[in-house]
């Protein structure tokens, strides 16, 4: 059982099919608050800000109903630490049932009460982030017992059946041995699996890029192991397509192309539109964003899992909406 029908999937399909035609957002992520209590060793952000200036649950409402996104992901900063988080997620639903409503989360936070309350208001998937099979998660994250946590909550999650709860790991040096472990752990809580690449853009640190020609041979052999797995199970988010694209960054250092702004773009938690994560300039409209930073971005920096879907063709955006195929992305 899942709370998107096949209804909603093809109107899903709908709106995908026409911002991809049109050149409209696929995409809007709402960073609801950027504070967080993880500290983790590949982000910029962690800790409280105090009087942080926040959008209102109804404003996120109108402009859900101004920019009409197929997809909105909830993101942060940790989003449980917005005690109104149930009502912004009321606010983005619309009565139709759309947008298809993902939620970002390390899962500190994550439980029974909150995941059920979250699944009634309308959120469609959960992404939740894994780092390590195991308590090395704990010091990526810099959150003692954050894996003891997920382990036993995930897997009680994955038993309600909705079928909604995707795993995210970031590839990075450190955790390179650990890629398919990981996938055998999403099969052993019955849930599903995505993978994206580390990029340096956010910490300029490179300590944890893959470097070197060993390394660069256990990635590669990784990945088609996770193309393989791919190929024979359904718990691996990734299309093969998008695995040999990581494989391709991870190598290289870079992807051109990207299209920050257009295909997807962030909406601070004051209201202000940013292209993407990693590029904090401030801009009033996606109009101004266009303008002054997409039509001149040459960034190839990262190839996080929202950029990797934005860009996949327009029968792999099909494919990938509700009562098609897999659940659409982390």
């Amino acid at each position: 059982m899942t709370n998107f029908s096949v209804l909603q999937g093809l109107k899903v399909a709908g709106k995908v099919i026409r911002s991809y035609m049109t050149n409209r957002p696929l995409v809007v992520s709402y960073e609801v608050t950027l504070s967080c209590n993880c500290n983790c060793r590949h982000c910029d952000l962690g800790g409280v800000i105090k009087d942080e200036k926040q959008l209102q649950p109804y404003e996120y409402g109108k402009l859900t109903r101004l920019l009409k996104p197929p997809v909105v992901q909830i993101s942060g900063g940790e989003p449980f630490l917005r005690k109104d988080i149930i009502e912004v997620v009321k606010a983005i639903k619309q009565p139709d049932g759309l947008p298809y409503l993902i939620f970002v989360t390390n899962g500190v936070l994550l439980e029974e009460g909150n995941y059920l309350q979250l699944y009634e208001a309308g959120v469609n998937q959960f992404s939740v982030s894994l780092d390590f099979p195991n308590e090395r998660h704990d010091h990526f994250r810099r959150h003692r017992g954050l894996y003891n946590r997920l382990e036993r909550t995930i897997p009680r999650l994955a038993k309600f059946g909705f079928k909604n709860i995707i795993l995210n790991t970031v590839i990075t040096r450190d955790n390179l041995k650990e890629v398919l472990p990981i996938a055998r752990k999403a099969e052993e809580w019955n849930v599903f699996i995505s993978y994206s690449a580390y990029t340096a853009r956010r910490t300029s640190d490179r300590s944890y890029c893959i470097d070197g020609e060993e390394e660069r041979g256990i990635l590669r052999q990784t990945i088609q192991q996770l193309v393989e797995l791919q190929r024979r199970t359904n718990h691996i988010f990734n299309p093969e397509a998008e695995l040999l694209d990581t494989l391709k960054f991870l190598e290289q250092g870079s992807i051109p192309n990207c299209k920050a702004g257009i295909r997807f773009f962030v909406v601070m938690p004051d209201g202000a539109f940013i292209p993407c994560s990693l590029w904090r300039n401030k801009y009033s409209s996606q109009k101004e964003m266009i303008e002054k930073f997409s039509r001149r971005n040459h960034c190839g920096d990262c190839y996080v899992s929202v950029r990797a879907y934005s860009e996949r063709s327009l029968w792999s955006q099909a494919k990938a909406v509700p009562g098609y195929g897999k659940r659409l992305f982390t």
